[in-house]
């Protein structure tokens, strides 16, 4: 019984001590986690650091296998022959000008002309013209460097209102409604009270007018009742020399550059350089060969006597005199840039029975 007694004794203070052991040790290693955590952050630090102070090699001094491996790596080098897609700065902006609900000025630099000024801007040749009235008098030929001109944004015209204007009368001037004009978002007009101050200038959109005629009168012939002294420089009544009714070109280039023909330049502006040859497209008697006061420079005209005049504007040089009579393809003068020129060109007219035909629809 006493030894029964002592069992179960014994039995309790063994199991009471295996609990304060399970105690102790969970309070152990409860303490060791949280000084892992508390401490982690320091120790990775310290352990970065020595990393980056420990040099390449190994503690004896020779090379790791690490840094053998990275030395014996090529390294890369592009050769300039193989094919690579390399992204070049470009400083060369294209405005938009289709984005433009105003006008805009430009200056006349060398070698510009209406037509290429319009090409440039994206509008007709006519709206440049109208628009410039005060600068140009529609005539393209009063194109000269350092003008400024006023480029509307859109095809129209570009108009300077004043004290005597309404939207009617504007609207009827230039074949459009009122409502054109006061709905075009750049005008920026108050639709319930549409005030528009004398000076301002509004676009007409759509606009054209009547066109101002700046062209050379034919060469009358004979008892046409009318005055021929400004248009030839001597008598040649006498002279009488047909044209074939066939031409040529009366340059060496077959391009144009300039001005092409259309409603505002009823002629076309060859490419010839400074000097090169300027031949009749057509035989027949000279009328004009010398300086002319209209911008045209140098001029030579000749009379086919057939109905055809042709005239060869802003020569350099003439070679030939008024009253001569001319074979197809004789040497006229020399191209230039004389008159109101910005570059050197041919301005070349083909004109039939006192109207005017396009060069290029005769021409081989």
């Amino acid at each position: 019984m006493i030894d029964k007694e002592l069992e179960h004794s014994t039995g309790k203070e063994s199991t009471k001590r295996r609990s304060i052991l399970a105690w102790v040790l969970t309070t152990i290693i409860c303490a060791a986690l949280i000084s892992v955590l508390f401490w982690q952050p320091e120790i990775a630090r310290s352990m970065n650091n020595q990393a980056q102070a420990l040099p390449p090699a190994t503690i004896d001094g020779s090379t790791s296998p690490l840094e053998t491996t990275l030395q014996n790596v090529p390294s890369f080098q592009m050769s300039s022959a193989q094919a690579a897609l390399i992204r070049q700065p470009n400083p060369h902006t294209d405005i938009d000008t289709s984005l433009r609900t105003t006008a805009i000025e430009y200056t006349v630099q060398e070698g510009d002309s209406v037509f290429g000024i319009a090409q440039k801007f994206n509008i007709a040749p006519e709206t440049v013209l109208w628009s410039n009235y005060d600068v140009l008098r529609d005539n393209p030929h009063q194109l000269a460097i350092g003008q400024v001109l006023k480029i509307p944004p859109t095809d129209g015209i570009w108009y300077k209102w004043t004290s005597r204007d309404t939207l009617d009368t504007v609207a009827a001037k230039f074949s459009v409604t009122p409502e054109d004009i006061l709905l075009y978002v750049g005008n920026d007009l108050d639709l319930s009270n549409p005030v528009i101050e004398p000076g301002a200038y509004v676009m007409v959109p759509g606009g054209e007018r009547e066109y101002q005629q700046w062209l050379i009168p034919d060469i009358p012939r004979g008892a046409a009742g009318v005055s021929t002294s400004p248009y030839f420089q001597c008598d040649t009544s006498a002279n009488y020399f047909p044209g074939t009714g066939y031409f040529t070109w009366p340059t060496s280039v077959h391009t144009i550059s300039g001005n092409n023909y259309w409603s505002g330049h009823l002629a076309i502006d060859i490419g010839a350089g400074t000097g090169s040859p300027i031949y009749a497209a057509d035989s027949g008697v000279v009328v004009w060969a010398g300086w002319m006061e209209n911008g045209y420079g140098n001029v030579v005209i000749i009379d086919h006597n057939n109905g055809y005049v042709t005239v060869y504007a802003h020569l350099s040089a003439v070679n030939v005199s008024c009253g001569q009579n001319i074979f197809q393809g004789s040497v006229l003068g020399a191209a230039g840039s004389t008159g109101n020129s910005t570059g050197p060109h041919l301005h070349f007219e083909i004109r039939y029975m006192g109207g005017f035909v396009n060069p290029l629809t005769l021409l081989p």
